[in-house]
């Protein structure tokens, strides 16, 4: 197979490798200082023990009586084998003044000169040395022996033999062996833990994998043109672990720096809990957001939350002004329908010779209809509102619905508020006020607008099934409505509108089902306006 072919190792993988490598390294070369340090402490430990045998050997009487009188009886000989025998020393050598051996462990050398060095010890020091004798390399100690009277008459040498302190290290290698060996099993065990959690927390990816995903990641994250949140779960505690620009700006976050969970808007928080959300639509202070989540899992683990932001404001804004053409396009239909019917009427009587029948009748119909229209124009005086509300009238009128304007409704500016938001407010609230009292055997809906000092307030009354305050909350933030082919963001824009404009959204259960919306007039401008969205 070609190299290039193979799939290249994970940078768990590569870990695991270099750290068993530096483990048996480090096992060596430990094992090596380990070997270095024993057969120095040996050294040491054998230069105090024939030390102490060989001052210990010098002082006992018997041996300077024997060295003084030759020992023509060979007793020194029996003693210094018991000594070597009883302290596994290899040899102990008893030497007279002149460095002739008195005792030996080969008889032979008996009565030979000493090959060592005695020097120092004829000045009364006890000294080791590293000596290639009869017996071989040894580390040997000189000690001094004294007279009765303190003077010096021989010597005392007590050796041990390379070979014999090679013997028992080696028979202690088992042991050290043994040491590293757990050592270095240890260290694999640890290896292969760490190694197996880095793999878990780098999805088993190469080092070059890791490097590429993140510059793309890094290059999609700052093009895409959907807000992008992963979010992730420490324990209990959520937290954001990515948040691109167009996010920043759709949710109002900073445009650089950390983002904390508690940043984001309530709504979105809820995201944390929940997977697999399609097309679910969020409402923040001044946007539309259109949201999906997905959970993203890792060998059965789920490792956080994906949560894509679209931004609909625009669209929807577009769609609510549709709507209202469409409804104007059906209230003109329906008014020309019913001209149409009534012109009909009219002439009919005409042909029949009855005109002052059919003078009486287009009277009376137009009277009506100016009527509603002139005290519309001289209490309101804007004439968007106006329109809208004839609209409206006309179009609950062709659904089956009756809607009147309160007597009292005035209003003599707008101050604050542009039309577009004025009409979102009013439409909105008459279009879910029609759709709740077609519900009703006998639907109405009742629309009052008035300016009290500087507050404007709408109060749009109906005789459907009304709104408890938990209802409201929930529409203004996720969308209500009493149709299931609707997304029902009506009451959520309209409070978008009211939040902007400072304002206030309340029902009133003393009234039946009324939704009252309070507006400062001369409020200061707005803090942000959708059309600037497209500027």
């Amino acid at each position: 197979m070609d190299r290039r072919d193979r799939a290249p190792l994970s940078v768990a993988q590569q870990l695991l490798i270099l750290q068993l490598v530096v483990f048996a390294v480090v096992a060596v070369v430990a094992g090596a200082l380990f070997v270095a340090d024993e057969r120095r402490d040996a050294d040491t430990a054998t230069r105090r023990e024939v030390i102490e045998v060989a001052e210990t050997t010098a002082l006992f009487p018997e041996v300077a009586r024997g060295i003084v009188s030759g020992d023509p009886a060979g007793t020194l000989q029996e003693r210094a084998e018991a000594v070597r025998l009883a302290t596994e020393v290899d040899f102990v050598v008893v030497l007279n003044e002149d460095a002739i051996r008195l005792t030996h462990p080969v008889p032979e050398l008996i009565g030979l000169p000493f090959t060592g060095n005695t020097d120092p010890a004829r000045t009364g020091e006890t000294f080791t040395e590293t000596y290639t004798g009869s017996l071989g390399s040894s580390i040997r100690a000189v000690a001094p022996v004294l007279g009765d009277t303190g003077e010096l008459v021989g010597f005392v040498s007590v050796g041990v033999t390379r070979q014999h302190i090679w013997n028992e290290f080696v028979a202690g290698l088992p042991t050290i062996l043994g040491v590293v060996a757990a050592g270095f099993a240890i260290s694999m065990v640890g290896a292969y833990l760490i190694a197996r959690r880095l793999r878990r927390q780098t999805l088993g990816l190469a080092p070059d994998q890791l490097r590429r995903l993140y510059e793309h990641h890094d290059a999609v994250l700052h093009s895409i043109g959907e807000g992008l949140l992963v979010l992730g779960t420490d324990g209990e505690v959520p937290r954001i672990d990515v948040v691109n620009d167009e996010a920043r700006r759709l949710v109002g976050l900073s445009p650089d720096g950390p983002v904390h969970f508690e940043d984001l808007p309530e709504t979105l928080r809820d995201l944390a809990t929940r997977d697999d959300v399609r097309d679910e639509v969020h409402l923040t202070a001044d946007r539309v957001l259109v949201v999906n989540s997905d959970a993203v899992a890792w060998e059965g683990r789920k490792l956080g939350t994906v949560v894509t932001l679209r931004d609909h404001t625009e669209l929807q804004s577009v769609l609510g002004e549709l709507d209202s053409v469409k409804g104007f396009a059906e209230s003109l239909r329906a008014q020309a329908h019913e001209s149409a019917n009534r012109l009909h009427t009219i002439v009919t009587r005409v042909e029949l010779g009855r005109t002052d029948e059919a003078v009486a009748f287009a009277t009376e119909e137009l009277a009506m209809s100016q009527a509603l229209i002139d005290r519309l124009t001289a209490a309101v005086r804007e004439p968007a509102l106006v329109a809208l509300l004839l609209g409206k009238i006309g179009d609950a009128a062709e659904r089956g619905v009756e809607l009147t304007v309160t007597e009292d409704t005035a209003l003599e500016s707008a101050s604050g508020l542009s039309t577009r938001d004025l009409v979102t407010l009013v439409g909105n609230l008459v279009d879910n006020a029609i759709d709740a009292a077609r519900t009703s055997p006998e639907p109405w809906v009742e629309v009052a607008i008035r300016e009290d000092d500087s507050t404007m307030t709408v109060e749009v009354a109906d005789s459907g099934p009304g709104m408890s305050p938990e209802v409201l909350a929930r529409a203004t933030t996720r969308g209500y409505s009493t149709k299931s082919d609707h997304h029902g963001l009506g009451l959520a824009l309209v409070t978008q509108v009211v939040a902007r404009y400072g304002g206030t959204l309340r029902t009133e259960p003393s009234l039946g089902s009324m939704i009252v919306a309070e507006i400062p007039l001369r409020h200061a401008p707005p803090v942000h306006d959708r059309r600037e969205d497209t500027a």
